[in-house]
């Protein structure tokens, strides 16, 4: 494990807060403290990048405004608002934490980060964030901005570093307050990085690749997933899916999405969950 002392870490959080004090990003999900908003500001942000979700982000929260009425809400409407975005199953998890927030939590985002990782789509990061940009928590997490920002700093010689290394720095360079405002600047500087051609997560062992979409049965559920936003049911005569993949692939992935109580199979048709 690399060893820094106390200067080092200084001039790191001197480095980085300077940055975001000339280079801050105005992000609508910044500008509020309400766990609900930042919990969905953390699901949209998986895997999509920032300039997709502003737009996204400002229409969902107009269309539903608090927890309790993204619960009540149908779930075609939901998946309707949330189309164009991408990983649809990401809204459908949102709005079943939403369910859940409402039904075992009285309406409140948890603070604790055991209870966080058990609602559906939220996992290590995303509970650290929820803690971190609602309640400005102090919490120790890694995501696609923040790894290149301590490669980069701490580890630009070395050719493979992993998430132990990397958490134990995030952990000792923490500073002692404001987590909301250190974690911020940490995602822009990587952000910044990363546009210049710095992006350092291909130097993480063990790093997760994420499987060819092209010919998956993720874009088979994608194509239903459309569909049903737009009629709230499918049929596995569907002709708009038979023309772009065979009746066998269809099949199988509407099963898969019976199986993860997604849709629901009433004879040929499948219905959404509500």
């Amino acid at each position: 494990m690399q060893k820094i002392d106390q200067k080092q870490i200084q001039k790191f959080r001197i480095k980085i807060r300077a940055f975001y004090r000339a280079h801050k990003r105005d992000l609508p999900w910044r500008k509020t403290h309400d766990p609900y908003k930042i919990l969905v500001s953390e699901i949209m942000l998986q895997q999509t990048q920032v300039d997709r979700v502003i737009p996204k982000f400002n229409a969902f929260i107009k269309k539903f405004p608090t927890v309790k009425h993204l619960a009540r809400a149908r779930t075609q409407d939901v998946l309707a608002l949330w189309s164009g975005l991408g990983y649809n199953s990401r809204a459908l998890r949102l709005k079943r934490s939403a369910e859940r927030i409402v039904e075992l939590h009285g309406g409140r985002v948890p603070k604790d980060k055991a209870v966080l990782v058990t609602l559906p789509g939220v996992g290590p990061y995303t509970a650290g964030a929820i803690r971190t940009f609602a309640f400005d928590m102090p919490d120790v997490y890694l995501e696609t901005n923040i790894r290149t920002v301590f490669i980069d700093h701490f580890f630009p010689n070395k050719n493979s570093v992993s998430d132990t290394e990397l958490l134990e720095m995030v952990r000792i360079t923490l500073p002692s307050s404001d987590w909301r405002g250190w974690y911020s600047a940490l995602m822009d500087y990587g952000a910044w990085l990363k546009s210049k051609g710095k992006n350092q997560n291909s130097k993480v062992k063990n790093a997760t690749k994420q499987s060819r979409f092209k010919g998956s049965n993720r874009e088979v559920r994608g194509a239903i997933m459309r569909v049903l936003a737009e009629k709230g049911s499918v049929s596995e005569n569907e002709k708009s899916l038979l023309e772009k993949f065979s009746r066998e692939r269809l099949v199988t992935a509407l099963l898969s999405m019976v199986n993860d109580s997604i849709v629901s199979k009433r004879a040929r048709t499948y219905v959404l969950v509500d």
